[in-house]
């Protein structure tokens, strides 16, 4: 698998259409899916006390993912009249899961970086390297298929940053590219209607309406 991440590479430039990162990405999730089964499990938490626990979905900054420290670390806050206690382990760039993911800006020349990374460390892989290899090379597949996924995803070619994938409307003012907003923007420009009410029907009352089209005989 590895191998064959050269080949769809080779193609790819720094400007290339974002379809064509698709295929990289492929390959990068499927070669770091086997190197994680190959690697030690990852800690879910980056908590050597409960590394399989509850991930906090509302974690403050400088504390770790585990829900459950970070709960008896909010206890601890409000016992002691909102002095922190002791902090948890801040795990870097890692995220869900515990693989890493790069900090933005996503670039060809970044990912090219990794693949090169990569390239590197599987001339020296085996079947029966040490584990830290394979839980290197897992990270690095990692880092490379995130930067190739967002590569992949649709420029933002209207500049609007509510809609970056929107399409481009060809009848907008310059700098109104997007159609979704343009839309927005000219039906709020229609003059408001007043909504006809009919007469009310008194109780024992039918309402005679009158018919658009005839009924159709027979």
């Amino acid at each position: 698998m590895l191998g064959s991440l050269g080949d769809h590479a080779r193609e790819l430039y720094d400007g290339s259409h974002p379809a064509e990162y698709e295929g990289l990405a492929d390959a990068l999730y499927t070669a770091f899916q086997t190197a994680a089964g190959l690697a030690p499990a990852k800690s879910y938490t980056g908590c050597p006390e409960h590394p399989n626990g509850a991930l906090d979905p509302e974690a403050p900054d400088g504390w770790g993912r585990c829900l459950i420290c970070n709960d008896r670390r909010r206890l601890g806050l409000r016992r002691h009249g909102g002095r922190p206690g002791p902090a948890a382990p801040v795990p870097g760039e890692q995220r869900r899961l515990g693989y890493p993911v790069p900090e933005p800006p996503y670039t060809h020349e970044l990912l090219r970086g990794y693949l090169r990374t990569i390239e590197d460390q599987r001339f020296h892989l085996g079947i029966s390297s040490p584990a830290q290899d394979f839980v290197r090379i897992a990270d690095d597949l990692h880092r490379a298929f995130i930067v190739a996924r967002e590569l992949s995803r649709p420029r933002n070619a209207s500049g609007c940053s509510e809609h970056p994938g929107a399409p481009i409307d060809p009848d907008a003012p310059p700098g109104e590219a997007c159609i979704f907003c343009a839309g927005r923007k000219r039906r709020a420009q229609r003059p408001p209607q007043t909504p006809e009410m009919l007469p009310r029907i008194r109780r024992g009352e039918r309402r005679q309406l009158q018919r658009r089209f005839e009924r159709p005989p027979g």
